[in-house]
């Protein structure tokens, strides 16, 4: 999997399933891979880019500024 296909799959991830929003990047890489959203784990820096971006998707689970 490349990084353009990571912040997608995330988003897909956050709106299946919002209880995965609390995890780590390095929780996430098994959980993409368990559930089939990637062939091959993903890097954790990558997954913790893609996971800044997509939190503001979601502003009810942003950190308090």
């Amino acid at each position: 999997m490349n990084s353009a296909h990571l912040l997608p799959t995330i988003r897909e991830l956050y709106s299946r399933w919002p209880e995965f929003f609390q995890h780590e990047p390095w929780e996430l890489q098994r959980v993409l891979f368990s559930l089939g959203y990637v062939d091959d784990l993903a890097d954790q820096g990558e997954i913790a880019g893609a996971i800044g971006v997509a939190s503001g998707d979601y502003p009810q689970w942003r950190p308090a500024a």
